[in-house]
């Protein structure tokens, strides 16, 4: 009888402790934040590098390094992802934890030493639900989880449709935002479309989602900075310039 009583016990607490839960594997951090950066057809080689020099100095910048510090568990999980067509996407910088100026500065090394990989016709399609997937399936935990989306055109050749991703995303809790690449030195403004509006329309979704435009080589950086800024902080673009 005692015997059964303690095959009674053992059997309750292997039901109760499954080990520890996921929740408790995973790395804490204020924003998963997958940055997605256009490497199609019409982005040449300096231009990429061009684009990751701007990251690299945004979010080393004591502005972003300090917006960091202000979010749940004082860290964020970052990622960088360049995409062209459908079967063309290539994490430059895998999943990694920045919460200093040190490991901002390790992220922007590594970003600047890759090469470049991911080439051909716009699947913004594919790059968002790419996205996702890196999110759902790391070890990560995140209060916020972002996408952050850069292009030079919305067109889509190949792959789901944009609508189609933007949805599951946003269904999945996930944000996308956008930066729109005008400057001319990086392709230039189309000519025969609002890339903003249709940023807007089309690419972006979920809570606080936002547009920011890159409208000349000067200030591409900057753009970037601001919406790291934004992204990490959970702000507004108003609030921020306020604050500017």
């Amino acid at each position: 009888m005692r015997r059964n009583k303690l095959y009674v016990i053992l059997i309750i607490l292997m039901f109760f402790w499954t080990g520890p839960t996921r929740a408790q594997e995973e790395t804490k951090v204020g924003v998963e934040l997958v940055l997605l950066a256009d490497a199609t057809g019409s982005i040449d080689d300096a231009e990429i590098l061009f684009q990751r020099e701007g990251y690299a100095k945004a979010i080393t910048d004591p502005n972003v390094i300090s917006a960091i510090k202000t979010t749940i568990y004082e860290r964020i999980a970052v990622t960088y992802v360049e995409w062209g067509d459908s079967n063309s996407q290539d994490i430059v910088v895998g999943w990694r934890i920045i919460d200093s100026q040190e490991s901002a500065q390790d992220f922007a090394k590594e970003l600047l030493d890759r090469p470049r990989k991911a080439r051909g016709y716009n699947a913004i399609g594919t790059a968002l639900l790419f996205g996702k997937n890196l999110i759902e399936t790391n070890n990560i935990w995140g209060f916020r989880r972002v996408i952050d989306i850069s292009a030079d055109s919305a067109n889509n050749w190949s792959g789901p449709p944009i609508e189609f991703a933007r949805q599951e995303i946003v269904n999945a809790g996930i944000t996308i935002n956008g930066l729109a690449i005008l400057c001319r030195h990086c392709s230039g403004r189309p000519n025969s479309y609002d890339l903003e509006l249709a940023f807007r329309t089309q690419i972006i979704g979920g809570d606080g989602a936002f547009v920011i435009t890159a409208d000349n080589a000067a200030t591409f950086a900057n753009a970037v900075r601001k919406k790291l800024i934004l992204e990490i902080a959970d702000t507004t673009l108003e609030n921020m310039e306020l604050r500017d």
